[in-house]
């Protein structure tokens, strides 16, 4: 379940098709699939509670997932997306799940299965929620109803015998999309973004979530209150890990999450912050994202990445590939982490043909605008600014694998031989 599906497709002249296989490098799990209309959607779909559609991988007119393995081992990231959930039309909920530990990846999957199921039977729809000017208590509802679930959830975590969560966990960062109301819950260091348009119809990014990570303050006291210790290692001084009271273990670099069960007595919660929006007109996407995107690409360019990718189907999949190619360039000696990325459109866009890596001109305006001293590529159009070597036999199997014929060079390709070396000044991470 989650993200280790079977999947089968080529990529630089291999076919991947073992069921969870983990030990190739550039494994990754999408299938662009409309629900409606395909014949093979029951291999990424199934019929979840209140009779839901729940969404293991690929897209669909609305959404968007991808999930590639890093170079550390098994993948331990996961991701969901529920359509029409608590039976609902139009009601969505998506999520994404980074384990941590030896059975990190159990416990991220496990997890990814049983919130959204457990949260769906304990939250009960009510009709006076949907009401305008209702914000107080459609939030109040859905918040109770999260930190209630993610509470529960976790005891529930600790009584499996199936699975070793003792010094084993996973994050979670999940929205609710109902109607207007947007209801976000956090817990560790995964992200939530929303892409909005601002005064001058730029594309902007608004963050969702905070970064759960020892860091912070108040996260830090909670935790040494109750004799959680709290430092950063020689080789990573920049990095404050959550350790026991007596041994120099986890080092949890998160302050919240699921499992970890060593470190509950001691100042890690699974409490989530819960946060509300009322959506506008002019906000377009929400981006959930695990830490391995984070580290290496801002908000700003994730949100002008996922605007510039003509076919929004494939959104998560063109982000990751640049992600993946920002780890090789930004940290050569590092191991690339593990990516997993769930888009949710907020409204749909009309049908473009073209090749996946085309930017559209609408967009190119725009990532202009922001930084006039963008490159040309030489078609003419603006591409963006992210320090990122592209590989474009990546970018074209990613042609491929959707079904697309290249009839030219990939235009985003020309990046790989013009290093840019301007960044868009977004939120630092």
């Amino acid at each position: 379940m989650g993200a280790c599906c079977s999947t089968q497709f080529k990529y630089k002249g291999r076919r991947y098709e073992k069921e969870g296989s983990d030990e190739k490098e550039d494994e990754g799990h999408h299938r662009d699939h409309n629900i409606n209309n395909d014949d093979n959607s029951a291999n990424v779909t199934r019929i979840g509670h209140a009779g839901a559609i729940v969404r293991l991988q690929g897209s669909s007119s609305l959404t968007s997932m991808y999930t590639r393995k890093g170079k550390k081992g098994i993948n331990q990231d996961a991701m969901i997306v529920w359509e029409n959930f608590t039976g609902e039309k139009n009601v969505f909920f998506c999520g994404v799940f980074d384990g941590h530990g030896p059975s990190g990846h159990k416990v991220a999957r496990h997890v990814c299965d049983a919130l959204p199921l457990k949260l769906s039977t304990m939250h009960q729809p009510r009709p006076s929620a949907k009401k305008e000017g209702d914000k107080d208590s459609s939030h109040k509802h859905w918040e109770a109803s999260l930190i209630r679930t993610f509470q529960e959830l976790d005891e529930d975590l600790s009584m499996e015998d199936s699975l070793d969560s003792y010094c084993s966990g996973t994050t979670a960062v999940t929205i609710v999309k109902q109607d207007q109301h947007l209801i976000i819950s956090n817990l560790g260091d995964s992200r939530a973004i929303l892409g909005t348009r601002d005064n001058k119809n730029q594309i902007i990014p608004v963050q969702l979530t905070v970064d759960l990570k020892p860091s912070l303050p108040s996260e830090s006291e909670r935790i040494q209150k109750n004799g959680g210790r709290v430092f950063a290692m020689e080789e990573e001084p920049n990095v404050p890990r959550v350790w026991m009271p007596d041994q120099d273990c986890p080092g949890l670099a998160m302050s919240r999450a699921f499992g970890d069960f060593c470190l509950k007595d001691h100042g890690l919660i699974s409490t989530p912050q819960v946060s509300y929006r009322r959506l506008t007109p002019k906000d377009e996407f929400v981006v959930l994202a695990t830490d391995g995107v984070w580290d290496v690409l801002s908000n700003n360019e994730v949100v002008q990445i996922v605007a510039s990718v003509r076919r929004p189907s494939i959104a998560a999949k063109v982000l990751v590939y640049y992600a993946v190619q920002a780890w090789r360039t930004k940290y050569p000696g590092s191991k690339v982490d593990d990516c997993a990325v769930v888009c949710l459109f907020l409204k749909k866009r009309p049908p473009v043909s073209g090749t996946l890596s085309d930017i559209s001109q609408q967009t190119a305006s725009h990532v202009n605008e922001v930084d006039p001293k963008g490159k040309k590529t030489e078609e003419g159009e603006t591409v963006i600014n992210c320090d990122i070597v592209v590989d474009p036999k990546a970018l074209e199997e990613v042609n491929r694998v959707n079904g697309n014929t290249i009839k030219h060079r990939s235009r985003l390709g020309s990046l790989s031989r013009d290093k840019i070396t301007a960044d868009f000044g977004g939120q630092t991470q």
